[in-house]
């Protein structure tokens, strides 16, 4: 008979925790009373006149002397409801509340409350099943068909109750189709957590200390009741079940709400929308989800949004991200991610934050393999253009733009701040490094401007770094060029076969870094390829190479001064000498994006180390140390930066002279940056199609403004004005007072 089982009605309400799990002197409240934030004395039996009052008005219960009440409580307040098992209202008078310009008279009406606690001058009506919950102060809760939790909810967390199987338990498989990188969700996971979890897979002992930790996080007995924070407004939903929402959350239209932790504060507002449907995960703090949203399996980041039918499915989205009208499939994508429009999909990746994806973007179009077991991983910063099609597994360094096209074969992209483009003519494909910094300046520094104006979290459980200019993004950079130093080698090779056929990879290296820093012509005579790009046997044709090559050197040097004269202005009494002790050192060339936040690898394998044999024996206990690194951070950075510094001037340390001559340098460095973002911006006021719309410029002018009117712009000059004058400021400094 479908698992339909038949009661007595003096069962209504009763037997929440069955027997088996209850201890000694336990009942089934055992819970529910820890969760109770209300003194029990604070609660009084009904008096005979409120029973009376209360059939009057319609109301009905087996069982009065188990509704209880506090102070002051008005009967008739409450109308056409039913009660079964132990019911706490508190308390209860002639109080309207208002939201969002709609008027709600305090009380309970036509609604069925079973075992539950209602928190002060709160608004209940027409509320079909509330059982087993704890509701705050002040909410109001209406039209609703059915809020109820049940004696083993696990609120979204990756946890097993007392007596269940292991094979209930609700894992989220990440990056990968095939399961390989699963990990378990659990209230105040962060990307750093998932991604250590789901990268370091050949560590089986991290593994399980992983979940032992998930597990150990939470209470595994039965009978927790389900909560409403106060002040939250939960109304015309149809099935909330074992959902925890927090403080001032904002529920209305829900299709269905199953499994969840919905974090919500005064500071930081949740809402849920209309036509949503979230079943098994962990909501943010801050977050919106509205218009037919679907999200199965989830973590969802503090501050993130899906909009307008965006489907979340085995993810984990970072912080500060929005996902409209997409669908996100077994991804780990770090803070501040973009993805918008209809057609974008994203499947089987690790994204690792401040990316955008444009519209008609297929990100995993398909699987090379036997299996559907292909990944992508994007560094930072990653862009890929309208309609760009890219096949599993490929890799692209930060802040890769793809221009738009059917990207046919796998791709191992090493360029940072590169433009790649599919030549479908001539059968190539077209690498242009340091793009950014050639061409597209204003974008390159609007990137950390409005990452971090997007930041609205107030509690930080990571740290994260949104420049461009850091020590992560610095490493392959380096990286990128040595291997274009080697491409121009072999190129040079290529047009000298006979003659030097004989070189070794370094000596290779050498010539092409002698040509890059030698006369244009010498390069622009090479066709310079770059091998084991794509998994192809067509070309791959690096651009301008020369200028990249120039370009990311200028980018490192501008990191590392712009570094040091931060370190040096947080430091007005420290002396260049002091200092210079500090910093000096062999550069760390290993650095690991961890969740949007950059690390040594050292620190990270030592984080590692001591998360394996218990030193951090809790989640709580790796996000305090998170923030230790984060403290740690603007050393580790300042010391990567003066090595960056050596490497370029080939010198094994920096003395006074040749700094202040590198801090002069970067003044002019400031002027173009400055220079270089206007002139970009102002391409947009120039063009002649874009001015096709327009009838003069008086009206383009009256729309768009002008270039000196973007308030971007006005920052870029004054930030540079900035630096400027603390260039001077510490020229001054260690030019005269420590001379």
């Amino acid at each position: 008979m479908n698992d339909i089982q038949v009661h007595g009605e003096r069962e209504f309400g009763c037997g929440f925790i069955p027997p088996a799990w209850l201890g000694a002197g336990e009942d089934e409240h055992r819970m529910r009373n820890l969760q109770q934030s209300k003194p029990a004395e604070s609660y009084r039996a009904l008096r005979p006149a409120e029973v009376e009052a209360l059939i009057l008005n319609g109301n009905r219960c087996p069982d009065w002397g188990r509704i209880l009440v506090r102070e002051p409580f008005d009967p008739s307040l409450v109308r056409a409801c039913e009660f079964a098992g132990l019911v706490r209202l508190g308390r209860m008078e002639r109080v309207v509340l208002e939201h969002h310009d709609m008027m709600i008279p305090a009380g309970l009406t036509n609604s069925r409350l079973i075992s539950c606690d209602i928190g002060d001058d709160c608004a209940v009506h027409s509320c079909s099943y509330i059982a087993h919950y704890i509701v705050g102060d002040r909410c109001i809760l209406m039209n609703n068909d059915e809020i109820h939790a049940t004696d083993h909810a696990k609120w979204g967390n990756g946890i097993l109750k007392e007596g269940e199987a292991e094979d209930i338990r609700v894992w989220l498989d990440l990056m990968n189709e095939a399961g390989g990188r699963s990990v378990l969700p659990f209230d105040g996971m962060v990307a750093a957590d998932a991604y250590l979890w789901a990268r370091r897979r050949g560590d089986r002992a991290l593994m399980e200390r992983f979940r032992e930790m998930t597990q150990s996080a939470f209470d595994p007995r039965r009978g927790e009741y389900g909560t409403i924070g106060d002040g939250c407004v939960i109304k015309s939903n149809r099935i909330i079940k074992d959902v925890k929402i927090g403080d001032s959350a904002y529920v209305k239209g829900a299709n269905k709400l199953k499994n969840l932790t919905i974090n919500s504060s005064e500071a930081e507002r949740t809402q849920i929308g209309e036509g949503v449907e979230l079943v098994n995960g962990i909501v943010g703090y801050g977050c919106r989800v509205f218009y037919g949203c679907k999200a199965v399996r989830f973590v969802m980041g503090t501050n993130s949004a899906l909009k307008y039918g965006a489907r979340l499915i085995h993810s984990v989205l970072g912080d500060n991200s929005t996902v409209s009208c997409c669908e996100l499939l077994n991804n780990l994508i770090f803070p501040a991610h973009e993805q918008h429009h209809n057609t974008s999909f994203l499947v089987a990746a690790l994204v690792k934050g401040q990316s955008n994806m444009a519209a008609g973007a297929t990100i995993g179009s398909n699987h090379n393999s036997r299996a559907n077991d292909g990944e992508i991983e994007a560094g930072r910063g990653f862009w890929p253009g309208l309609s760009v099609s890219v096949k599993h597994s490929s890799r692209f360094a930060s802040y890769c733009l793809l221009a738009k096209g059917d990207y046919r074969y796998e791709l191992d992209m090493p360029y940072p701040f590169a433009l790649v483009a599919d030549d479908a003519s001539r059968d190539r494909l077209e690498i242009m490094p340091a793009y950014w910094w050639m061409y597209n300046m204003y974008a390159l520094l609007r990137n950390e401007s409005k990452f971090l104006s997007r930041d609205k979290r107030r509690a930080k459980v990571q740290n994260l770094e949104f420049s461009p200019f850091a020590p992560d993004v610095a490493e392959e950079t380096f990286a990128a060029l040595e291997l274009l130093e080697r491409d121009v080698g072999r190129a040079w090779q290529a047009a000298n076969e006979g003659n030097a056929a004989s070189l070794t990879d370094d000596e290779l290296r050498a010539r092409g870094r002698e040509l890059l820093s030698g006369p244009k012509e010498d390069v622009d005579a090479l066709e310079v390829l770059a091998p084991d790009v794509e998994n192809s046997r067509r070309k791959v044709l690096i651009l301008k190479p020369r200028r990249a090559w120039k370009a990311y050197r200028h980018m490192l040097r501008y990191y590392a001064v712009k570094t040091l004269v931060g370190y040096f202005s947080e430091r007005p009494e420290a002396r260049f000498e002091d200092a210079r002790e500090v910093l000096e050192g062999p550069r760390s060339t290993g650095w690991e994006n961890l969740g949007g936040q950059p690390v040594p690898l050292e620190r990270v394998d030592r984080l590692v180390a001591e998360i394996r044999d218990g030193r951090l024996p809790s989640w709580d206990s790796v996000h305090r140390a998170y923030a230790t690194l984060w403290e740690e951070y603007p050393l580790d950075k300042a010391q990567h930066a003066w090595a960056t510094l050596c490497e370029l001037k080939g010198v094994p340390d920096l003395w006074r002279e040749t700094f202040i001559k590198e801090l002069m340098r970067f003044s002019e460095t400031t002027r173009f940056v400055e220079e270089q973002v206007w002139l970009t911006r102002s391409k947009d006021f120039q063009n002649r199609f874009r001015k096709a719309t327009f009838r003069d410029d008086d009206e383009l002018r009256a729309v768009l403004g002008s270039p000196d009117s973007v308030p971007f712009i006005r920052q870029v000059r004054a930030d540079m004005e900035r630096l400027r004058g603390q260039v001077d400021a510490l020229v001054d400094r260690l030019g005269a007072r420590e001379a």
